[in-house]
């Protein structure tokens, strides 16, 4: 069994568990969200085309589309990051200040 670098909860949730790796959050052709030990925020990088190419840049890519997540793409998602704060990302808000905003301070 491969160990992930996240794990999802409920029908909206990704949690971020290791610190050495970055988040690349997919949702089908939106906006591609960045998730790292630091925090969250809108990647401007060029997506890797293999998950090898992404793991050598300590990234992961998740896709929120597959099937072995959640299957269809999300207007709200919520991000549990590795600096106690959730984030919530609203799809509908893309391209406003709105898109993401904190959710919930300190979860942990």
């Amino acid at each position: 069994m491969i160990e992930k670098n996240f794990i999802t909860s409920g029908r909206n949730t990704v949690i971020h568990k290791v610190k050495k790796f970055d988040l690349l959050i997919l949702n089908g052709e939106k906006s591609v969200v960045i998730v790292s030990h630091r925090g969250i925020g809108l990647y401007k990088g060029t997506i890797p085309e293999k998950r090898s190419s992404a793991k050598k840049a300590y990234q992961d890519i998740v896709d929120i589309t597959a099937t072995e997540l959640f299957g269809e793409e999300k207007t709200l998602l919520f991000i549990q990051a590795l600096d106690g704060v959730e984030y919530k990302i609203d799809y509908s808000k893309e391209g406003t200040d709105s898109f993401i905003k904190i959710h919930q301070n300190h979860y942990m």
